[in-house]
């Protein structure tokens, strides 16, 4: 009997609805994901619980800003993390133009809630990661030993994008060794530049959120069926990218034996739910 793997769904976005939505994101939702009228909505705890069982999707990392966690008096991704942390965990956002005010936010939510990575976002800027304003965030991950989420590939908004060009994370990886990151939203179109520097840095990876499954190259598949069978996680960016599509697409992937699991679940388990020994 073959039985459906469970799965790490590595980016949930929780809060859309509460937002005035962006012209960017308008235009990422009509012109590049064709989302529906759910595409900017909020979830509470039991309804999110509800899609993931149905699905067989037994954590999920919720996205949030650091700001909205410490300023706010109510944020709505802290609902899910307090009322259930053995399912939900924080993607922390993280502005590195504030320097060290955003970061001593980030301390303070990785000691009061499940954190499974702190997050950037370089289209925001029109930076590349390779700016050295990064370089307090990168030295904090590594002293908290905290797994760092950076898009990469060019953005659906229609802004510059070459700053998520992933050659830039070249430098990132050798300057910061120990640091451990995690590419997201696919590298479209550089995906065998992000393949090589997996190969070459072992603390680099991929999360194919916001990018649908069906829709990756087949020199990513082959990725996963040989060496980077350790390299690649599932993520679906739901509500803009449904968690039932992404899934269902996911495990119809041709992959060898034991890889779908990875993909789905073994990888995300080892690279944000790990052990962590952080340096203080």
């Amino acid at each position: 009997m073959t039985t459906t793997p469970p799965a790490i769904d590595c980016w949930v976005n929780v809060s859309m609805g509460d937002m005035i939505p962006p012209e960017f994101l308008e235009a990422v939702k009509k012109d590049y994901l064709k989302g529906g009228d759910d595409f900017f909505r909020s979830y509470e705890p039991p309804e999110l619980l509800d899609l993931m069982d149905g699905l067989g999707v037994e954590r999920a990392i919720v996205s949030c800003s650091a700001t909205e966690m410490v300023k706010q008096d109510d944020p709505r991704p802290r609902r899910f993390v307090e009322q259930h942390p053995d399912r939900f965990s924080l993607a922390v956002h993280v502005d590195p133009r504030k320097v060290m005010g955003d970061l001593w936010k980030l301390e303070l939510v990785v000691a009061e809630h499940p954190v499974a990575c702190a997050a950037v976002v370089p289209f925001d800027l029109d930076l590349p990661p390779s700016d050295a304003l990064y370089y307090p965030l990168y030295a904090k991950c590594t002293e908290l030993d905290l797994p760092l989420r950076i898009n990469t590939g060019l953005p659906g908004p229609p802004v510059p994008g070459e700053c998520q060009d992933p050659i830039h994370l070249d430098r990132v990886c050798h300057r910061f060794p120990d640091l451990t990151i995690c590419m997201a939203h696919g590298a479209d179109p550089w995906w065998d530049v992000a393949i090589r520097l997996m190969i070459k840095w072992k603390g680099l990876h991929v999360m194919t959120s916001a990018y649908s499954p069906k829709r990756l190259p087949p020199e990513v598949i082959h990725f996963m069926n040989t060496r980077g069978r350790d390299k690649v996680l599932f993520a679906s960016d739901n509500p803009a990218l449904g968690m039932q599509r992404c899934l269902t697409e996911a495990r119809a992937l041709d992959l060898r034996d034991g890889v779908l699991e990875q993909y789905l679940h073994g990888n995300a388990e080892r690279v944000f739910f790990g052990d962590r020994n952080p340096r203080y």
